[in-house]
């Protein structure tokens, strides 16, 4: 039997295997105990109009796409790995998930699960751009972008260097601007937190709409 070539590569988060285990566990814990894990859908809120159709890339166990759900908004959430989809349907049963990796995300795709094919805001945090598959950042970006409808963005944020997975890849900003310009990406936005303070060493939030 011939190998499948059609199958995206495996992610770095793939890769780390056991190292992952708690995760979801300690995002779980979190919410249980009514800790603010909202960061990112606050910011994510102000980019659009109430009401807007929204992605989620890399949802995780869901708590994004959750909190931006009950801000008022139509939002998907995307998660390649079973078991945090798993949590998130467990967690928040009323949140759509598609299960699919961000390398093979489409419109197509989407459309065929029955969900919208383009967006206001697509939404990619928690360090997913640097925990891809290696050399597919270009690919994943031009596919996010493709998602985009008229006047949409995308909203993401990784660490730099340090304070994420130590699996994680070391993305330096210019880099990161390199490869969304040469996707037909504008940078709007370059902030050091969801706060919006001024860009740093460790960590980095991005706001991009096509150029």
């Amino acid at each position: 039997m011939s190998e499948r070539t059609d199958l995206p590569p495996p992610t770095r988060w793939a890769q780390a295997g056991e190292r992952n285990v708690g995760y979801g566990r300690k995002f779980a814990a979190l919410v249980a105990e009514g800790a603010d894990v909202d960061g990112e859908a606050r910011l994510a809120d102000v980019l659009v109009r109430r009401g807007a159709a929204i992605l989620d890339v890399g949802s995780g166990m869901g708590r994004v796409a959750a909190a931006l759900s009950a801000r008022g908004h139509h939002v998907i959430a995307v998660e390649p790995d079973a078991d945090l989809a798993a949590q998130s349907r467990t967690t928040y049963p009323d949140l759509p998930v598609v299960e699919a990796d961000a390398f093979a995300l489409t419109p197509d795709l989407l459309a065929a699960a029955g969900r919208p094919a383009a967006y206001d805001l697509v939404v990619c945090v928690g360090n997913v751009l640097v925990l891809l598959a290696e050399d597919t950042e270009r690919a994943v970006l031009t596919r996010l972008a493709a998602l985009l409808a008229p006047g949409g963005r995308i909203l993401a944020g990784f660490h730099v260097a340090g304070g994420g997975p130590d699996f994680a890849r070391h993305y330096p900003p210019t880099e990161f601007v390199a490869d969304a310009e040469a996707c037909g990406l504008r940078v709007d936005l370059h902030a050091g937190s969801y706060e919006l303070h001024p860009p740093g060493d460790e960590y980095a939030v991005w706001v991009l709409s096509a150029s």
